[in-house]
């Protein structure tokens, strides 16, 4: 995974991190650290495989990895960070050797993550679901206090 070890190796990449880290800090609720983006990727591969889906090793890690790299520019500049996410991701996918199409594949499963379509091989599906599983929020001490609705909330470990 050559490629995905590029994404973690890139300065750019990682100071959006940092920052997204750092603005954080004192957040109750779920953060959006390395450790979130990678657990995201993961899962969404345990779903590719499970579901035998097909795609690549490198797209499901890469949209995982980028999938909330916006949220800077929305705590900053109150914009989405689905959309900061996919803009962000384009730039800088394409200095990384990912393909035109992988590109547009993994920015528009960020862009829709929220808003996924119905299709569970769509990749902005596959993001939705491994976002919200990657939450532990049947450990979570901000449980009754998350804004999450009910029926979205982990009650119990799935991958």
């Amino acid at each position: 995974m050559k490629r995905i070890e590029n994404i973690i190796k890139n300065s750019e990449y990682m100071a959006y991190v940092k920052k997204i880290e750092a603005l954080e800090i004192d957040r109750k609720f779920c953060r959006h650290g390395l450790g979130h983006l990678l657990d995201v990727a993961r899962i969404g591969y345990i779903i590719n495989l499970e579901e035998n889906l097909g795609y690549s090793k490198d797209v499901i890690y890469a949209m995982g990895l980028f999938h909330d790299i916006g949220r800077e520019k929305e705590y900053e500049k109150k914009i989405s960070h689905h959309e900061a996410g996919a803009h962000i991701a384009r730039k800088l996918l394409a200095k990384l050797d990912f393909t035109e199409n992988e590109i547009e594949d993994i920015a528009f499963a960020i862009s829709n993550h929220k808003n996924y379509s119905n299709d569970k091989k769509d990749l902005s599906y596959i993001l939705y679901k491994a976002d919200k599983l990657s939450r532990n929020c049947f450990d979570c001490n901000m449980y009754d206090e998350c804004y999450w609705d009910e029926n979205i909330k982990n009650k119990t470990i799935f991958y």
